[in-house]
């Protein structure tokens, strides 16, 4: 099932607010990862978005499955590769029907889920779509990013077709920023359309992300400081896990 929030406005502009993102970097972060855990080659990519990293993956062996809760942010993803697998569902209530090797949940994305419960409610389905001894590494930004860099702070991003400003507002009760967006969609004649969207995202300490990751029948394989292997610092702004089903 499809996720209401949608993103249907921010899908339009996903890429070009990404575009300095090291896609290929990560990609090959991500396959070290999943190797040193597992043989197999069958990945789920939950909350995959616009397909980038999904793709990218593809690329290097990989048979790659693509979830994500926005039909609008599949509708690209699918442009840019119609032969690969698509599915449109909520990452807390995932269920492709098979068991696959390895579950990945990329740039943040878990952070987007609505509460702690929805987390664990993930994590679950992770679990069910792996096969024993299946990898699932996923990166989460961290409390300190949220309280620090994302803070109160906003953004403005001109870009090709398109103006945004990116309003955040933390809540320090949960640690989560409220997410404004206004997009201006520069039309052919010059003039401007407004849209824009309103979401969250959500920080839990890495303590509780272990304590979950454990409940929900992972063992953890290790935890790292994003796009390194060394062990993260109080002052991490995003943060890896590798985990393996038991």
């Amino acid at each position: 099932m499809c996720d209401e929030r949608g993103y249907a406005d921010f899908a339009a502009v996903y890429d070009l607010l990404t575009e300095n993102v090291p896609y290929d970097e990560i990609a090959d972060y991500y396959e070290k990862i999943i190797r040193g855990i597992t043989d197999g080659a069958r990945v789920l990519d939950m909350g995959c978005g616009t397909g980038n990293l999904t793709i990218r993956l593809a690329q290097r062996g990989f048979d790659m499955i693509g979830l994500d809760g926005s039909t609008e942010m599949l509708s690209f993803a699918a442009e840019k590769m119609p032969e690969a697998e698509w599915i449109c569902q909520n990452m807390s209530k995932a269920d492709i029907g098979e068991e696959v090797d390895a579950v990945i949940s990329t740039l943040d994305s878990i952070n987007h889920l609505e509460s702690p419960a929805e987390i664990r409610a993930c994590f679950k389905c992770a679990a069910n779509c792996l096969k024993t001894g299946g990898a699932f590494v996923f990166d989460v930004n961290t409390l300190y990013k949220h309280r620090e860099i994302l803070a109160d702070n906003t953004f403005v991003y001109d870009v090709d077709g398109a103006y945004c400003v990116w309003q955040n507002e933390f809540q320090e009760k949960d640690g989560r920023v409220l997410i404004d967006l206004d997009i201006f969609f520069e039309e052919d004649d010059g003039s401007y359309t407004r849209g824009g969207e309103s979401f969250s995202e959500i920080a839990v300490p890495a303590k509780k992300i272990a304590q979950m990751l454990e409940e929900s029948g992972f063992e953890i394989v290790n935890s790292y400081e994003y796009l390194t292997f060394e062990n993260p610092a109080e002052n991490s702004e995003k943060i890896l896990f590798a985990a393996q089903k038991r």
